[in-house]
């Protein structure tokens, strides 16, 4: 069992809330920016979903698989390890049902058309949904990293660069409806934040039942949990901002960055 506050722990904690505070990179974006560029933000929102898709499918889901294949026999790891992946997908896509994440409001036509009453309530669902979304983002990265450092840091930076445009998100309406810089970056810290909260949660709650079933539940529902925000939130918001392939290059390059990245770490 990893100790409680053993250095891989404080690693896997630093690195998780370095991954949750780009959202202030976003929120700079809107304050410091007058005209961002949306097709290098459809890019990059298209390449972590790449780089998400690719490490949940031939990383994550298999150190879940593998992980119950060491309580059972291969088969039924492998059936438990599908299982955990299918609900990590259903859980999230029930978050979405009871919380929606409203990307849609940080459209600058939109934005512009609202009044100061409606878009102070704009930017405080904004925030408490994408806060709400950013809690199973904290446990991937937070796990990850725990298990693998090599595992953990391109997922992080995936997380990380998918954590822009939420800062963006938050700070657009916040910021237009009090004309304050720095309730926006507030904002956006705040909601960057749930991450390295929701993996403190999570790992003192699991601490004490650390071993094979659980590391084979957890990463068996991260899996799930971000193939669906990257194919329900990532890539339609990629497609929105984009003008031309930039989603398809973005979710090419960023699978193909991952796959090189994992290919050398093996060979370190």
């Amino acid at each position: 069992m990893t100790a409680l506050l053993s250095s891989e722990v404080l690693i896997a904690f630093s690195v998780t809330l370095l991954a949750g505070l780009a959202t202030l990179i976003g929120g700079a974006i809107v304050l410091f920016f007058k005209q961002p560029s949306f097709r290098l933000l459809s890019f990059g929102l298209a390449f972590s979903a790449g780089a998400m898709i690719y490490i949940s499918l031939t990383e994550i889901l298999n150190k879940s698989i593998h992980a119950f294949s060491q309580v059972f026999d291969d088969k039924i790891g492998f059936a438990w390890g599908t299982a955990a992946f299918l609900a990590g997908v259903v859980g999230v896509l029930l978050l979405d049902r009871w919380v929606p994440n409203p990307h849609d409001l940080v459209e600058k036509n939109t934005a512009q058309q609202l009044d100061r009453r409606q878009l102070q309530r704009t930017g405080l669902l904004t925030m408490l949904a994408i806060t709400a979304h950013n809690f199973p983002e904290g446990l991937a990265t937070f796990f990850a990293t725990l298990d693998s450092p090599m595992l953990g840091a391109p997922l992080a930076v995936a997380i990380a660069i998918h954590n822009i445009p939420e800062g963006i998100a938050i700070a657009v309406p916040v910021y237009m409806a009090t004309n304050k810089k720095s309730y926006a970056i507030l904002a956006s810290l705040l909601s960057g934040l749930a991450e390295p909260v929701g993996a403190a949660l999570g790992y003192f709650l699991l601490a004490p039942y650390m071993g094979d079933l659980v590391f084979g539940i957890v990463f068996g529902l991260i899996a799930g949990v971000m193939v669906y925000l990257a194919l329900d939130e990532l890539l339609p918001t990629a497609q929105r901002y984009g003008r031309g392939h930039e989603t398809v290059y973005g979710l090419v390059t960023g699978m193909a960055v991952l796959a090189v990245s994992l290919v050398l770490f093996k060979w370190i």
